[in-house]
């Protein structure tokens, strides 16, 4: 089932899947995708899980936007989400900027969600690497999206998969093309000024860290740092798997989420 549900006043485009009378699961994708970048994890869980998926405001089909927001603005549009279409209490799995929507929900919102999987993600960008994102922010602004697809996706990507799925690779980089250029630097703006890593120790909510064991983007260390400040958080790194490592490793994503939520759901 799709659909449109204006939350916290955007337009969010929306997609359920699996049984209603199952654990709810909320899935939120990264910078520059659609909720389409979930289909190998909702075929795989869809038989256990009610499942939401969503574009964030200014992506895929939602809403495009101009105003400047906080990271905290992308947790409240899951929050109203939810609370329509009755998802409260749910898991949540974000990847990238859904991770750090994760985080800004369980520091903001705490015990909305029953769990967090917080995946190839970072609780704060490095300042020295704020000028690598201006420049980017710079470019899409200038000359829209198409002059970014090639680099982005050699970091979303590992050689070897770029090499072994080519088709795969153009339907993920058609997203990042399609992608509204407003929606992207506003996120990108967001991303830059989020500043959660001395306030993780805060967030109570079950949480498991979900890196890409070769992602240049996120790389390791920045789940690392999110996992030992987070209390009792657990990690697992997809092997030979780069930024989007839900989609480069999908059977070992899916089987790690899987157990992940199986724990943490009660019978």
């Amino acid at each position: 089932m799709t659909g449109v549900f204006t939350a916290n006043g955007v337009a969010l485009n929306y997609r359920l899947d699996g049984p209603e009378d199952s654990p709810k699961l909320v899935f939120s994708n990264s910078l520059g995708t659609n909720l389409h970048m979930w289909d190998p994890q909702v075929a795989a869980l869809q038989d256990a899980f009610h499942i939401l998926r969503y574009d964030k405001r200014g992506h895929g089909k939602s809403q495009r936007i101009s105003d400047p927001f906080p990271m905290e603005t992308l947790a409240e549009d899951v929050v109203a989400l939810c609370k329509g279409l009755g998802f409260e209490g749910a898991h949540f799995c974000g990847l990238s900027i859904g991770g750090m929507t994760g985080q800004a929900l369980g520091l903001f919102h705490p015990g909305f969600f029953q769990s967090l999987a917080l995946c190839a993600t970072s609780s704060q960008i490095p300042e020295d690497q704020h000028p690598f994102w201006r420049d980017r922010i710079a470019t899409v602004k200038a000359h829209g999206m198409a002059p970014v697809v090639e680099p982005v996706i050699q970091r979303w990507f590992s050689e070897d998969f770029i090499t072994a799925q080519p088709e795969r690779v153009d339907e993920i980089a058609d997203m990042l093309r399609t992608t509204s250029p407003e929606g992207y630097y506003r996120c990108s703006e967001a991303v830059m000024g989020m500043r959660y890593t001395d306030r993780l120790s805060a967030i109570e909510t079950p949480t498991l860290l979900i890196p890409g064991e070769l992602d240049p983007a996120l790389p390791v260390e920045m789940s690392e740092i999110i996992a030992e400040r987070i209390p009792g958080a657990r990690m697992q790194i997809i092997p030979k798997a780069a930024h989007l490592c839900n989609l480069e490793q999908p059977e070992a994503f899916s089987a790690i989420l899987r157990d992940w939520l199986a724990s943490q759901t009660a019978p």
